[in-house]
């Protein structure tokens, strides 16, 4: 299978593309995780979505990279593959990319994601620290990580 990635600010995003990763994140995170949640939080606006596509076009894997705060580090979220492709490291390259991106635009991979705390063991394979003790974000445990 042939995977297109690509790397897009929100502005650059075509309409087909934004419906797609919408609804990626929607389908895994609201629908899959059966949690309801305000999944469009308004900052899609100013990161920098990070996506791949198979040869037809449709989008198999998502993340976004956000700006840092003020003192702050840029945070990488709402990391999703589609179901159909898990378990074929797709979410590993995913990653990379992310924290290229986040390397080339901030000059450092210094990152923070809020991990689901099932999957830290997977962050902590590209560097991610546990920040402190788990906590439910929207009935689902979590553990705030950075990249250090």
């Amino acid at each position: 299978m042939e995977i297109h990635w690509s790397i897009k600010r929100f502005d650059e995003l075509t309409v087909q593309e934004l419906h797609d990763l919408l609804r990626l994140r929607v389908d895994i995170f609201v629908v899959e995780q059966n949690c309801p949640y305000p999944e469009i939080d308004g900052l899609d606006v100013t990161a920098l979505h990070v996506f791949a596509q198979n040869t037809d076009s449709s989008m198999i894997a998502y993340a976004r990279v956000l700006p840092p705060a003020p003192a702050d580090v840029p945070h990488i979220g709402r990391v999703v593959v589609q179901a159909d492709h898990r378990n074929k490291g797709i979410a590993g390259v995913l990653m990379e990319r992310a924290l290229d991106v986040v390397l080339q635009r901030y000059g450092s991979r210094r990152s923070a994601l809020a991990a689901q705390a099932h999957l830290e063991h997977f962050y902590a394979r590209f560097g991610f620290v546990r920040q402190g003790p788990d906590y439910l974000l929207d009935g689902i445990p979590h553990v705030d990580m950075r990249w250090v």
